[in-house]
């Protein structure tokens, strides 16, 4: 079975396929055949795009982290904070990069629903990675047509279960009593196609005071209705009680024991847990008139408790225990069509969306890791309702123009039920903005396209970014969105054995969110608007197939990352660099298939260079360079197959910083990466016949 899904705010910027010599409408590629194989990107339209798929996905590592695929991909940098508390570090040439938790200014996506909230905050960990069959990366121009982010778009495509019912267990154990095992099952009933899996994962932390528990699970049934309609249906959840949070660490820190916890962590117990459960239907129609609609809908709760390092007494402080219990859901419903106009080949699509969270938000004194005194009690809404129409034209055989425009307005509003402070800080926000876009590509070659695009973007402060002022309580509701227009050139050159990508942007992002002062007598993060930034930059890729099996891939990202204008309490930040953001980021790998063999290796290479720690740029941590190995061999016994594998991350036992807290509280910037570390696995499959 070949099931269909439609995820329409990626209406126009998935692929399609269309040779060169091809004179037929350019197909608008909406529509993804899930289970397929990795479809390389149309070089007919206008946009910088990446896939990670296969081997790719989960080069012989724990399957538990982003971070693992992602770091192949040119302008991403995707860190482990070695911190399950604050998830992945995940920034798209420089959007995210401030983000001291989850994921913030790059959008992201599985199977059409929305892993990213209305507010613009996401987490990775939502990702099933156990099912996934490939990873879609967006950025430049056109990213600005999926909404409410400027950094673009991460989206995740679920392989379809195999014809035959099959039985998967893969185990993985490494340092610091890691373990991870799932369990997957996927077969075709029918006209039902199933996916499901359930994992574990269990560690002890690469440092003091971080130890975790994360289970997740998830079902996926895809449903051929007739010869016209398809149903999706899919289902994840995920449960990390009591995950220990370490903390950021001060140089000198860092330098006296990496492994070490902030002393706070130990005295206020600092941790967090979540429970999220999300599901979604995906329904897709195909008219007599060949028009295609599809409605989309989606909904889900989230649970979390986190304690902070600080108690949260004060008469503003709003506790150092957080409890937010949030509801959350939206649909949307688009429309497709192929025509002719003023004799021109063109595609439509067009669609409506519109999401909502809400959320009771307590706080709680932390007595020494036990809940106290409420100090806040408010429910916190967020609606976002979009508009998009985007349309492909086919000017030439060789030309190709793409044009859209996405009208957003997203609504922020507080209830304030804590009147104890004989203060009521219920308030509202509104953000609003049109978004166009426009790309141009010509088809120089069969081998070899080059495109332009210019497209503007926006970017609303998080409802974590609102939720404390300066001074006082409430939301800061004083704080604006972030504007951008951006700008690309770029080429694709596809031969029978080499790929080469090129993209050079420029971005202008007015109002820029940055961290602002201190809260005062909390010390938490607040945060402000600067005026003017400026981003600009290179990425390359290169894939190489080689004789004997071999075959070698290097992406590298070149991005100067400025703040053109921003004063903040009487500094003067203008000409820095943006922190979090290096100037030079590389990844390589050269792996071996051995001919008429099952074993395959690989060597990776990955590093960067020097990352400010602060708007000041007073901070920073030094460039580093680490080298990893990785090996696998797959063997079959009838209808099993055994595949042991084994990885060892930072040969040369490098000490460096994986991630920063950018303008981390009381100079605590560094979360430290993991020394020489080991990790091995064994892969167990059966299958029915």
């Amino acid at each position: 079975m070949r099931v269909l899904l439609l995820p329409l705010s990626l209406a126009c910027l998935t692929t399609s396929h269309l040779s060169h010599a091809d004179s037929t409408p350019l197909s608008l590629p909406t529509q993804v055949v899930l289970g397929s194989q990795q479809n390389q990107p149309d070089a007919r339209l206008p946009l910088t795009r990446d896939s990670v798929s296969g081997a790719q996905l989960q080069p012989n590592a724990l399957g538990a982290n982003l971070s693992e695929s992602l770091q192949r991909v040119p302008g991403i940098l995707a860190l482990n904070r070695e911190n399950y508390a604050q998830d992945l570090q995940i920034s798209s040439r420089g959007f995210g990069a401030r983000a001291q938790f989850g994921v913030r200014g790059v959008r992201l996506v599985q199977d059409g629903i929305p892993l990213t909230m209305p507010d613009g905050q996401g987490q990775p960990a939502l990702f099933d990675l156990d099912t996934l069959d490939r990873i879609d990366v967006l950025r430049g121009p056109l990213a600005a047509l999926y909404g409410n982010a400027s950094g673009g778009v991460i989206q995740g495509f679920s392989g379809e279960g195999p014809f035959y019912p099959t039985l998967e267990n893969r185990t993985a154990v490494g340092n610091d009593g890691l373990w991870r095992s799932r369990l997957r099952y996927g077969a075709q009933h029918d006209a039902v196609n199933i996916q499901t899996s359930l994992a574990r994962l269990e560690t002890d932390g690469y440092r003091d005071h971080s130890a975790t528990r994360r289970d997740t699970g998830s079902l996926r049934l895809g449903i051929d209705i007739d010869d016209v309609s398809s149903l999706t249906l899919l289902f994840n959840a995920l449960d990390q009680p009591d995950t220990q949070d370490p903390l950021g660490l001060t140089a000198d820190q860092l330098r006296a024991d990496r492994r070490q916890a902030v002393a706070g962590s130990q005295v206020f117990n600092t941790r967090k847990s979540v429970r999220h459960q999300q599901g979604g239907m995906n329904y897709q129609r195909l008219l007599s008139n060949a028009d295609q609609i599809t409605l989309m809908i989606y909904g889900g709760t989230r649970e979390v408790q986190q304690f902070l390092a600080f108690p949260g007494s004060g008469q503003f402080s709003g506790g150092g225990v957080i409890e937010l219990d949030r509801r959350f859901g939206g649909a949307e419903l688009g429309w497709q069509r192929q025509t002719v106009a003023f004799g021109l080949p063109v595609e439509l699509a067009a669609g409506l969306t519109w999401d909502y969270q809400g959320e009771e938000r307590l706080g709680f004194v932390n007595a020494q890791g036990r809940k106290g005194n409420l100090q806040r009690d408010e429910f916190n809404r967020v609606q976002g309702r979009d508009a998009y129409l985007i349309s492909t034209w086919t000017l030439h055989p060789d030309w190709t123009l793409t044009a859209g425009v996405r009208h957003s307005q997203v609504r922020f509003s507080s209830d304030d039920d804590y009147l104890q402070d004989s203060n009521d800080d219920s308030g509202s926000s509104r953000f609003s903005q049109t978004n166009p876009a426009l790309g141009l590509s010509y088809q120089w070659t069969p081998a070899l396209s080059l495109y332009a695009a210019i497209g503007k973007g926006f970017e609303t402060p998080t409802a974590q970014e609102l939720a404390y002022r300066p001074t006082g309580s409430g939301l800061n509701l004083d704080l604006g969105a972030a504007r951008s227009f951006n700008r690309e050139l770029g080429l694709r050159l596809r031969q029978a054995r080499t790929e080469v990508t090129a993209a050079l942007f420029d971005t202008r992002v007015s109002d820029e969110i940055v961290t602002g002062p201190n809260q005062a007598v909390t010390g938490r993060n607040t945060f402000i608007n600067a005026a003017e930034s400026t981003r600009r930059g290179l990425e390359l890729s290169l894939n190489q197939q080689l004789d004997h099996g071999l075959s070698f891939y290097a992406a590298y990202t070149y991005v100067q990352a400025r703040f053109d204008s921003y004063q903040s309490e009487g500094d003067d930040f203008s000409g820095n660099r943006l922190p979090g953001v290096p100037r030079h980021s590389l990844f390589s790998e050269l792996a071996w298939q051995v001919p008429d063999s099952n074993w395959r290796t690989a060597l990776e290479a990955q590093g960067m260079s020097q990352r400010y720690a602060n708007d000041a740029n007073a901070d920073s941590a030094s460039g580093y360079a680490v080298f990893n190995w990785h090996a696998s061999y797959r063997h079959s016994i009838g209808g099993l197959n055994l595949e042991p594998f084994v990885r060892v991350n930072n040969l040369a036992d490098r000490e460096y910083v994986s991630s920063l807290i950018v303008n981390g509280p009381g100079g605590r910037f560094y979360e430290p990466a993991a020394e020489r570390s080991w990790l091995a696995g064994l892969s167990l499959e059966y299958q029915w016949r």
